[in-house]
């Protein structure tokens, strides 16, 4: 890969050890730093590419769009509620139990 980019300098790569926990010890430092510089290098392959277009255009339009108002309404009382089941004791709903003997 051709050297036309910026490389990083020694406080960048030190940065970038003690963001990903490595150590300079562990790590053979010239192989990162041109591994790391080719890895920029991409990056700046990739931004001379236009990317003005909105990836979004490239689907059509759903009905999932168009989503109903924000509009505030009325809930249910809690007399209503009680009426929906008998197992409504303290405002809560009795369910059966789900974590058992197959769980």
């Amino acid at each position: 890969m051709a050297k036309q980019h910026k490389e990083i300098d020694a406080e960048t790569l030190e940065n970038l050890l003690y963001l990903s926990r490595l150590s300079p010890e562990s790590t053979n430092m010239e192989t990162l730093k041109k591994q790391v510089d080719d890895i920029v290098g991409y990056f700046d392959i990739l931004s001379k590419y236009d990317d003005s277009e909105n990836p979004y255009d490239a689907y059509p339009s759903t009905e999932a769009e168009k989503l109903r108002d924000d509009t505030v309404v009325q809930g249910l009382e809690i007399s209503d509620v009680k009426k929906v089941s008998k197992d409504f004791m303290d405002g809560y709903f009795q369910v059966p139990k789900v974590l058992g003997e197959g769980a």
